[in-house]
């Protein structure tokens, strides 16, 4: 049975894993070599050892299989990354539902994230999830030496009726 639990200093290690591996199926086809792959595991190391007290994982089948994070503890969800291989289990929605009974505890009534526009997966994922689309921006990616798209999304996860 999955369970979810706050990250620790001791899971940056299986989460920087989980994201890199999370990521690299994201972008397939987008970015190669090792450089961007080096880059990557950078970002998500930092990332996770100065935010790991952001981060929710789920376990199941004993071992750490995703995690999601809200960087500055808003509404906004800065990651969702679910090992490959436990992809299409339920997991993912299962961390997005506590992220988002967690923004709605600290009293937001919107939940938002982005994703890059091509990750097809992760879109369809939102939108199967109440998630709509708030906004298209392009910018120039210096890893990528070329522009990249991003698309953010929005859900209103608190009934009208139950605002203050």
């Amino acid at each position: 049975m999955p369970f979810i639990r706050h990250a620790r200093a001791g899971d940056v290690d299986r989460l920087t894993e989980i994201g890199l591996a999370a990521w690299q199926s994201a972008i397939a086809g987008l970015a190669d070599g090792k450089r961007m792959r080096r880059v990557a595991e950078t970002s998500f190391f930092r990332f996770l050892s100065d935010n790991w007290l952001s981060a929710l994982l789920v376990e199941a089948e004993g071992s750490v299989r995703g995690w999601a994070a809200r960087e500055h503890f808003d509404n906004a969800i800065s990651d969702l990354w679910i090992e490959p291989a436990a992809q299409g289990r339920g997991l993912g929605a299962l961390l997005l539902g506590e992220i988002e009974r967690r923004i709605v505890a600290d009293g937001f009534d919107v939940a938002t994230t982005k994703t890059h526009a091509r990750n097809d997966r992760a879109v369809t994922f939102l939108r199967n999830r109440g998630y709509g689309v708030t906004w298209l921006s392009t910018a120039y990616a210096p890893q990528l030496d070329g522009d990249v798209e991003f698309i953010g999304l929005s859900k209103v996860v608190i009934a009208q009726d139950e605002k203050r």
